[in-house]
């Protein structure tokens, strides 16, 4: 049985090189086929590449998009509490352009 792989010096795989538009498709489709329960074996036989290579694209995508805690080391309760400050300020900058809408809707009539 003859492999249709690139092979190197004593029979290994030569390193492939993949683009980032690869990477970015393999991990949006990973994360589309998981949905439906197939595993990432499949996947990965599917694009013809490792699950663990599937595996490090998408935690490297995740921790480039900032999914999770923005910081890095921090615990669920400091992340809790730095959003809960967030959502505080946010609320008070709404109510605040609400007022100021409202006063300008007066003064322009």
């Amino acid at each position: 049985m003859k492999s249709n792989r690139k092979t190197g010096v004593a029979g290994r795989r030569e390193r492939r090189a993949f683009s980032t538009e690869f990477k970015t498709e393999a991990v949006r489709l990973v994360a589309e086929r998981r949905a439906l329960g197939v595993t990432l074996a499949q996947v990965g036989r599917e694009l013809d590449v490792r699950p663990d290579q599937l595996r490090r694209w998408t935690r490297e995508q995740r921790q480039e998009s900032g999914a999770g805690s923005s910081v890095p080391g921090e615990t669920l309760e400091q992340e809790n509490r730095r959003l809960r400050r967030e959502v505080e300020v946010l609320r008070q900058e709404q109510a605040f352009a609400k007022k100021v809408a409202v006063y300008f809707a007066k003064e322009s009539r």
